[in-house]
């Protein structure tokens, strides 16, 4: 019995020991998820394979000129895309097919038959020359490229000595933008592409990129 009592002493003084010099431990663990994002890119480069600068050096009242814009999306991000075509315009004389005169005025100097995969937003007149905006019917995934706004273009059958030896620039432009998260979630492809342009042209005004018009 009394060594059973001094077990018992031994022991408890043993568990108090251990309770007053312990050290408490918490079964803990840790995790982390380092998140990364590559920003996308909207790149576009502006073709046009049927042009040969050399050829129309010189170039007469009603010829045909072989010249074929289009767009290659050479980005990572799907866009809407548009090209800009400013025509140059004059005070001249025309004649018809018939060679009748016809009465001098302001025109352009140049047609030209859009293809039915652009719509046409705007055309305004922008210092002597008549500037028109067009937006893709489609969205331009990557590596995809356009149909061309146009094959051939014509110059005027204006009556000789008019523009004797001027040099004539038709400058072309092309656009781009995300489609994702421009706020146009409604209505057809064509109506997303003008509500965004509106968005570039607000976005890009006075900067490197603007628009013409």
């Amino acid at each position: 019995m009394i060594k059973n009592i001094k077990k018992a002493a031994l022991l408890t003084g043993v568990l108090c020991l251990a309770a007053a010099g312990g050290v408490m431990a918490y079964l803990t663990d840790y995790d982390m998820e380092d998140n990364q994002f590559t920003v996308g890119k909207v790149e576009i480069e502006l073709q046009e394979p049927g042009w040969d600068p050399e050829e129309y050096t010189k170039i007469e009242p009603g010829k045909e000129i072989q010249k074929d814009p289009q767009i290659k999306n050479t980005g990572v991000n799907d866009a809407f895309v548009y090209l800009e075509i400013s025509v140059p315009m004059a005070d001249v004389t025309a004649a018809d097919q018939e060679g009748n005169r016809l009465g001098q005025k302001m025109q352009e100097l140049f047609s030209y038959q859009a293809g039915e995969s652009w719509t046409n937003l705007t055309a305004e007149p922008v210092e002597g020359s008549m500037v028109y905006v067009y937006a893709y019917n489609e969205i331009l995934e990557p590596e995809e490229t356009t149909e061309p706004l146009f094959e051939t273009m014509n110059f005027l059958n204006i009556i000789e000595g008019q523009l004797d030896m001027q040099q004539l620039t038709i400058p072309v432009r092309a656009y781009a933008i995300q489609t994702a998260y421009t706020g146009n979630d409604g209505g057809t492809v064509q109506e997303k592409a003008k509500a965004a342009y509106e968005k570039y042209v607000n976005q890009n005004k006075n900067q490197e990129g603007q628009v013409t018009a």
